[in-house]
This record gives C-alpha cells, structure tokens and sequence, in this order.
C-alpha cells in the first residue's frame, strides 16, 4: 500500500530541535512542581511531526509529562514518515530518540529492520481503556497514540448543512467544484471503496468503484496534495466540496471564519481512519521507565481528549474526556462516534491492490 504521510506531509519542510517549553508559549501557564519526583531531572527525547499535530503533541502530551514528572522532553520535529525512519536509522546503533510518533507505516519498517523495541503492554496502565483494535500496531511494535480521521470538507458558504452521505461528492448541484485526493495517499484507496459501495460493489467488487469515480471527472479542480493551496481555494471560494480529507490538515483554517471551511463526520456509511503510533528505538539514550511513563501519559484520559479538541484527531482512548462545549461541534471527534462510526484500514488487502488501483485511479483523472 502506499506510505500512509509519507507524501501527504512532504510539504511541511521544518525540522528543527526545540524545547517544548519554547513549543508551548501559546500554552496556559502550568505550574513546574511534579506530582510525582521518579524521574526529577531526567531528559526524554522526542522525534515527532514538524506540523500541527506534533505541535499538538508538544502543547498537550511534552508539556503536561514534563509538568507532572519534573522531567524535560527534548523535542525534534520532521515533515514526514520517511525522514523519521531516515533519522533512525542514520543514528545506527545509537538512536539519538527515546519515543518517536508516526504513522504506522514507518513503524512496521522500523520494525522489520529489527530497530523498535516491542513494549511490555503491562507497563502501560492506560492500555486497559483502548479498544483491542487501537492498541498496537507494526506487529505489536507500536502503541497507538491517536487516529488519523477523514471526512468530506466542504465550503460553508455554498453548502449550509453539513453532508450525510458520501454521495454528496457526486451532486453536481450542490458541489460543482471538487477536489479529491492524490493517488499515492491512503485516502484515494478508500474513496475508491466507497465509490464501489456506492454503485453497489464493495472492495472485491471494485470495477463498479472506477465508474462511479469517472463521473466526478470534469468537476475535479485538483487532487490536493497540498493541503495549504487547498485551503486557499476554498477561501477564493473555488471549492465547493472535497475528500476524503483530515479536518487536521487545517485546524487554523476551519477556526478563521475568512475561509469558509467546514468538514463532518457524519456520513452515515462511517469514517475512516488510520491509526498513529509511539515506538520505542532499541538502545535509547534515555531511561525506559521514562519512556514507559511518557507512552502512558500520553493514553491519559485527559490528555487524549485535549488533543482531540485541539487538533481534530480522534482519541484512542474510549474514556477520553471531551469537553460538553467540544461535543457541540461536528469537528471534534468523541470515543462514542468512533466506536459507531469509525473504519479501520484492511493494509493487508490494500497491499494486494494498491499498485493497480493507483494506476487506475490516476488514468480516470489524468487524461
């Protein structure tokens, strides 16, 4: 299959080492005496996204573990998977990272060069409240942190009440202008499963997919890769609707009233979703008790709903505390719409078909 962010955060280019105090100065004030001493003093270092989410990740995980535990996280930021695995690797048997975030599909590469640790799922107590499924991934490797959310995005301006149904894409009167996703991402092959769906096929029924999808030819402004000139042309009020798409590419945008941009989670045949992980390099420079604890903090109650409402991810952790002000709104992902509603990615079928059906994908849409 296709490296789940590998290209779709190739367009974030900063990397760069910072302390999550200097991260987080947007943040709330948090006062500096630990609750608890263990790991007074110590240094976690932290390799995750250079992008909103690994911000989110600083504000609402680094910083409150550091707060709680005395510690400090040291923090180095990337654009994409493939430089997270390329860091990793480079660093040979002397990881220069404790915990590194990322999508599953660096974990499992990571975990075949035989570089992860594969965690005691005893010593992390917050595990008990994450459904089976949310868990681990890259063959227990990884320790799902978040999921990855897509929906359809679409322009408030032209459309006044959020979509219900996929079908949507397909209403030439209510969104003459679309855009779709790349296809080398993850989303395309689930757009293409849903087209099937649709027209009455499924995934091993795909053929009715492609032909639903060529009906969407002439309205298809662009396949967005890059989520910043998507969200200026909603803006110009070029776009009408698109998808699939993650609502966490703008949180910036869809809080600015200037752009328009509204997204939902409310289709009644589900969303889908990819599920992000914390792995462990083998021979960390740091202590593995502190590297435990700060994988635990981060499938903390609290913790997990606090970066739900502020990046428009969706927590893991079914006990996930959301705010009663955050449940009003459609962006904002709750553990009670996820267990309802959310799909899982089936990788090892879409390893089977990817290749083809990036290659049909593209001749509907190139030609």
């Amino acid at each position: 299959m296709g490296e789940h962010d590998l290209n779709r955060r190739q367009f974030i280019k900063t990397v760069g080492v910072a302390s999550v105090a200097a991260a987080a100065m947007s943040m709330p004030f948090i006062k500096a005496n630990a609750s608890d001493t263990r790991f007074q003093g110590k240094t976690l270092r932290l390799l995750t996204w250079s992008d909103d989410t690994g911000l989110a990740a600083l504000r609402n995980i680094a910083a409150t573990f550091e707060a709680k535990y005395g510690c400090k996280v040291i923090a180095d930021r990337t654009g994409s998977t493939s430089e997270m695995v390329a860091k990793l690797k480079a660093g040979g048997d002397r990881p220069q990272y404790d915990i590194i975030t990322l999508a599953g599909v660096g974990a499992e590469g990571l975990a075949a060069a035989n570089l992860l640790e594969k965690p005691d799922l005893n010593r992390i107590p917050n595990l008990i409240d994450v459904p089976e499924k949310y868990r681990t991934g890259a063959n227990g490797h990884g320790i799902g942190y978040l999921l990855w959310c897509n929906s359809l995005v679409y322009s408030t301006r032209t459309i006044k009440e959020a979509p219900d149904s996929y079908a949507a894409l397909w209403d030439a009167e209510l969104s003459p202008n679309i855009f779709l996703p790349p296809p080398n991402w993850t989303e395309a092959m689930d757009l293409i499963i849903i087209a099937a769906k649709l027209a009455g096929g499924d995934e091993h029924n795909i053929e009715p997919g492609f032909k639903k999808l060529a009906e969407l030819k002439d309205r298809v402004v662009t396949l967005g890769e890059n989520p910043n000139q998507i969200a200026e042309l909603f803006r110009t009020g070029s776009l009408d609707m698109g998808g699939l798409y993650a609502p966490a590419f703008f949180p910036k945008q869809i809080r600015d009233p200037a752009y328009g941009l509204g997204a939902t989670f409310g289709m009644k045949e589900g969303f889908y979703t990819d599920l992000m992980l914390s792995v462990m390099p083998k021979n960390r420079p740091g202590e593995i008790d502190l590297a435990y604890a700060f994988i635990n903090h981060s499938l903390d109650p609290l913790v997990q709903g606090k970066m739900a409402e502020d990046i428009y991810n969706g927590p893991v952790n079914a006990k996930a505390i959301i705010s009663a002000e955050a449940r009003k709104s459609p962006y904002i992902l709750t553990p009670e719409q996820i267990a309802e509603k959310a799909i899982m990615h089936d990788n090892a079928f879409l390893a089977t078909v990817h290749d083809q059906w990036i290659r049909r994908y593209t001749e509907i849409f190139s030609s």
